[in-house]
């Protein structure tokens, strides 16, 4: 008789509704999903290798899963995650994530998420397009609280033109009290900084030409704040903050101007149409590789106050979405290249990934990558059951 393995995964999943018919039931859903799990966690990225792992670690799967009629078929594990409803895949997924978040040190928490900044940003799944019934990739926007690593939720959309409609519903589905949103120029829209602002956080976003006539004025604020310097021009509350980063040959100086002056920020924002807008930002980065100099300048919008070095760090962290989210999901887990897209599969595929990125990141002791966090699990039973178990199991 397999002892339970009781962990909050399973404790939040198991109301989970199962979409087969009653006949079809050769298998327990917790168990697949379980099976699943695992399989990912020790690197597996199709069907056809979950079913191996099942198979291969069947002994030490019977010690904590009933397994009623063995391991389930590779065909089996595939029929299930597309027709299993995602939105309900996807509320589990967040009221354990909640349920890891209520554990954390209160001093570093103040309701929900807490002080950390969260960063929203979409990935299109590049490879689980079917082109023969005309389905496009799959284009997914996570949210990603930057101190602690973990993704914190995700809603699908057919494509990255949809973001402005798919940030709203996945900030709906959030506790964002006493947080810091941060989103690129695809979500720089006066009605998402308004929920934001409703949902008790604050905003920083980015600013692009999509918004042109506010990113014209936000560019010439700094420019006649510019031309003040040295004049007796009335110049504004202008507060600026520079950082210089060396990494791997590289020489970066970063300055962060923000400007709070409340007439500047009626000039850039006359009809009031930006909630709480305290700061308007600029950054420029200057990157020195060998000979070669590059410069960049980017402006934002903030309810936040004109303060330059908290500014430049809450920028600085929404770039972490992009280098420990995305880019890890595609070296780790080797996402771009997963072939899964047949109905809902793909993206119950991508859940269970973030599930099991937020299990790898949550061990403790871990002092490895996580694509070597990924093997060892695969070596050691004993460690993969920590990972289910410890951290944010």
């Amino acid at each position: 008789m397999a002892s339970p393995l009781r962990t909050s995964i399973s404790e939040h999943f198991a109301a989970l509704t199962d979409p087969r018919a009653r006949q079809g039931k050769d298998h327990l859903l917790v168990d697949i999903l379980t099976i699943t799990l695992c399989a990912v966690i020790c690197g597996a990225d199709d069907w056809v290798a979950v079913a191996t792992f099942g198979e291969t670690k069947k002994g030490w799967l019977r010690t904590f899963l009933a397994l009623p009629n063995g391991i389930p078929s590779h065909d089996t594990f595939g029929r299930v995650f597309r027709v299993l409803d995602p939105d309900e895949l996807r509320r589990c997924f967040l009221e354990w994530v909640r349920a890891v978040l209520d554990e954390t040190d209160a001093s570093e928490k103040v309701g929900g998420l807490g002080q950390q900044v969260v960063a929203v940003d979409g990935k299109t799944l590049r490879r689980s397009h079917d082109r023969r019934s005309g389905k496009d990739a799959l284009h997914l926007v996570s949210a990603w609280a930057t101190e602690s690593g973990l993704v914190v939720g995700q809603v699908a959309t057919d494509a990255k033109s949809n973001e402005i409609t798919a940030i709203p519903a996945l900030l709906r589905l959030l506790a964002l009290e006493g947080t810091t949103v941060t989103i690129d120029a695809m979500g720089c829209q006066t009605a998402i900084a308004r929920q934001i602002v409703e949902q008790g956080a604050d905003y920083v976003l980015a600013l692009k030409d999509n918004q042109p006539t506010v990113h014209e004025q936000v560019r010439l604020a700094f420019v006649d704040a510019d031309a003040a310097v040295g004049t007796t021009l009335p110049l504004a509350d202008l507060v600026a903050h520079t950082t210089v980063g060396k990494d791997h040959g590289r020489i970066e100086r970063r300055r962060c101007r923000a400007i709070g002056d409340p007439d500047y920020l009626a000039f850039i924002d006359p009809a009031g149409a930006w909630p709480n807008l305290k700061s308007v930002v600029c950054v420029e980065s200057t990157r020195r590789i060998g000979d070669a100099v590059s410069t960049a300048t980017r402006h934002y919008l903030s309810s936040l106050p004109a303060d330059a070095a908290l500014l430049q760090r809450v920028i600085r962290s929404h770039w972490g979405i992009e280098n420990r989210l995305h880019w890890v999901l595609d070296l780790a887990f080797h996402e771009d290249s997963s072939r899964v897209s047949a109905d809902h599969a793909p993206e119950n595929l991508a859940i269970v990934r973030h599930i099991a990125l937020n299990l790898l990141r949550g061990d403790p002791n871990r002092r490895i990558g996580l694509k070597n966090s990924r093997f060892k699990a695969a070596l050691n039973d004993s460690y993969l059951r920590s990972i289910l178990l410890g951290g944010c199991a």
